[in-house]
């Protein structure tokens, strides 16, 4: 783990990296998203909107996605915050770490970064030995998370949902330039 020196008036500190970049209002999402990973992303947040909840805080993305449940914890509680929070991709978001992405009021792209967004998958594959009503109503589901999902993009890029939904049948890349230009990022971020 990285350190940094610090001078104080207790002389020369080390301090982590990661708590140095914590402590200026910086959160980072690297990986999966599940319920340990969105539990720990919520606390750092709720953790600094508790400090200050007029101070912007950011998000720094660089995830494969993972699971709706646990994203939409994410998104929701960011949605609800008082404290601004720009989001900003620094590899790829992807899939529910796009959807994470639009909750930023502000959300930035660095260059040669990308977004992809796609309908939800079904995540339990087995479905042997189920009845017919019961594989429906998992596909009710299903189809419920992807009504919830298209349409936080068609809220956030201002585009119908029919357009969303043709775009989400297969998996849609965005490269800054055009997530810029389709709404889904506000700006890319050319020096930080």
């Amino acid at each position: 783990m990285a350190n940094v020196l610090k001078e104080s008036s207790r002389g020369i500190e080390c301090i982590r990296l990661d708590d140095e970049l914590f402590n200026s209002r910086s959160v980072f999402l690297t990986s999966p998203i599940d319920a340990q990973t969105s539990a720990e992303v919520i606390k750092q947040l709720m953790h600094l909107e508790h400090e200050d909840n007029k101070s912007e805080i950011t998000l720094y993305i660089n995830s494969p996605g993972g699971e709706v449940i646990s994203g939409l914890a994410v998104y929701d509680y960011i949605s609800a915050m008082k404290a601004p929070v720009r989001t900003v991709c620094i590899g790829t978001a992807a899939s529910m770490g796009a959807i994470l992405f639009l909750a930023g009021n502000k959300r930035q792209m660095l260059p040669h970064t990308r977004l992809m967004i796609h309908d939800p998958s079904y995540g339990h594959n087995d479905i042997g030995g189920r009845k017919s009503h019961e594989i429906q109503h998992e596909l009710d589901k299903l189809n419920e998370v992807r009504e919830s999902l298209a349409r936080i993009i068609a809220a956030k890029t201002g585009r119908r949902i029919r357009e969303i939904y043709k775009l989400t049948a297969n998996d849609t890349y965005y490269s800054a330039e055009e997530a810029v230009a389709f709404g889904l990022a506000t700006e890319i971020l050319k020096e930080v």
